[in-house]
């Protein structure tokens, strides 16, 4: 009899991805709303992803790679 797979968080797996070399890409906060005070620099560099610092790196990896 096979034994259970674990279940990679959905949450997570929505908001990250991994990028080819492990590291893992997410989007900026601060987009959904009360946009009209923002300058269009700011929104403009929001759109964009970044990668997860390194404080975080190993406990996004776990839920992910399950």
């Amino acid at each position: 009899m096979a034994k259970n797979k674990m279940k990679s968080h959905r949450g997570a797996s929505k908001r990250f991805k991994l990028t080819g070399t492990g590291k893992v890409k997410r989007n900026k906060a601060y987009k959904s709303h009360i946009l009209t005070k923002k300058c269009a620099k700011r929104k403009r560099g929001l759109r964009k992803a970044t990668l997860l610092g390194s404080a975080d790196h190993k406990r996004i990896k776990a839920v992910l790679d399950k």
